[in-house]
C-alpha cells in the first residue's frame, strides 16, 4: 500500500521546484515587526493544491501518537548521535534536519532529512547534541521542540560538525545574554522576556497562512537581508512543517533581526540562482543550502542567508 502511495505521489508532484512550476507571490507578503514572509505558490495556484500523499510530518506523527522517539540504547557514548524512531502508523513520516527533540539523556537536533515508512522494526535517525553540558544515565521524557533557527540550521547542514554546532549555540546564548548551566540551545525558549513576543508573531503568521491552503514554501526576511527559504514538493508537507519552521524564523527575527527594509529586487536576486533551473539550483544549494531527494525526486529545498 505504501509503495503504491509513493508511486502515486511521484505521478502528481512535479519533479522540479523552479520558476517553471512555482510562483513567488511578492504582492501577498506579510510583515510583522522584525519578520517579513513572502509565500511561494504553485503556478496556477487557483486550482487543486499539489500534495504528497501518504506522508506526514514528524510533529504530526508525534501529536497523533503514531510515532515514538526513544534513545537507541544504553548511555554509552556511541549512542549519542542516534535516536530510535518507531513509526507505528499507516503513513510514512518526513523528518527534517534541524528539528529538535527535547529530553532523553540530552537535547538533540536531527542532522539529516529522511522519510521513514511504517515499520514494525526499529528505525534510527542521526542527530547532534544541542545541550553540551548534559549526558546522563537518567532519561527525561522526549518532547518535540520545533526547528532550530536558520543560523543554527545553516551551521548544521553545511558543516555536519558537532563542535561547530556547539560553538554556534554558545555564541547565540552569549549574544542573547541567556544563562544555561548545560549550554542548552533551548534555554532561550524559556526566557520570559521572549515568550509573549514569540506568541504574538506566531498568532499573526498562523492567521495569515490560513487564507490559502495551496502554498508550498516561503522566503523570510529581516532587516535588509533574506534569512532563509524553505520549499516543499507538496502543500500538505509545507503545512505540516509550517508551525515548527515559524518558531525558528521568529526566534531569529526577534533576537538578531530588525524592521524589514529589503527591496523585492534584492529578494529576486537571492532567489534567481535557486529557482531559475534545476542545474543552477543544485549547484547553488551545495554551497548555500541543501536539497533532499527521495527516489530521485526533490522533496524539500532550503536556502540560508548569504
Amino acid at each position: 500500500m505504501i509503495f503504491l502511495c509513493l508511486l502515486f505521489m511521484y505521478k502528481i508532484v512535479p519533479a522540479q521546484l523552479t520558476y517553471q512550476t512555482l510562483y513567488v507571490d511578492y504582492d501577498s507578503a506579510w510583515t510583522y515587526k522584525n519578520l517579513k514572509i513572502i509565500p511561494i505558490r504553485p503556478k496556477g495556484w487557483a486550482g487543486p493544491a499539489r500534495v504528497v500523499p501518504g506522508v506526514i510530518s514528524l510533529s504530526q506523527g508525534l501529536a497523533n501518537g503514531s510515532v515514538v522517539v526513544s534513545e537507541r540504547g544504553s548511555a554509552a557514548t556511541e549512542n549519542v548521535h542516534w535516536l530510535r524512531i518507531n513509526n507505528n502508523g499507516t503513513e510514512s513520516v518526513y523528518i527534517g534536519s534541524g528539528e529538535i527533540i527535547l529530553g532523553g539523556r540530552q537535547d538533540r537536533m536531527v542532522s539529516k532529512d529522511t522519510i521513514l515508512p511504517p515499520s514494525r522494526k526499529d528505525q534510527y535517525i542521526p542527530v547532534m547534541c544541542v545541550e553540551e553540558g548534559r549526558w546522563s544515565n537518567k532519561e527525561k521524557k522526549f518532547q518535540y521542540s520545533n526547528y532550530a533557527d536558520p543560523s543554527l540550521r545553516k551551521v548544521l547542514d553545511k558543516s555536519k560538525n558537532q563542535v561547530l554546532v556547539w560553538k554556534e549555540i554558545a555564541s547565540q546564548l552569549d549574544k542573547s545574554s541567556v544563562k544555561s548551566p548545560t549550554l542548552a540551545y533551548l534555554a532561550h525558549r524559556s526566557e520570559k522576556k521572549y515568550t509573549p513576543e514569540q506568541d504574538e508573531y506566531l498568532r499573526y503568521f498562523t492567521n495569515a497562512f490560513k487564507t490559502d491552503s495551496s502554498i508550498m514554501g516561503f522566503v523570510c526576511m529581516s532587516g535588509d537581508k533574506v534569512i532563509g527559504c524553505d520549499i516543499y514538493a507538496g502543500s500538505n508537507l509545507f503545512y505540516g512543517e509550517l508551525q515548527p519552521l515559524l518558531h525558528g524564523y521568529i526566534e531569529e527575527a526577534i533576537r538578531f533581526g530588525s524592521t524589514p527594509v529589503i527591496e523585492d529586487e534584492k529578494v529576486k536576486a537571492y532567489l534567481n540562482p535557486i529557482l531559475t533551473d534545476e542545474t543552477s539550483q543544485e549547484l547553488y544549494l551545495k554551497k548555500n543550502g541543501k536539497m533532499y531527494k527521495y527516489k530521485e525526486k526533490v522533496v524539500h529545498i532550503t536556502s540560508y542567508a548569504q
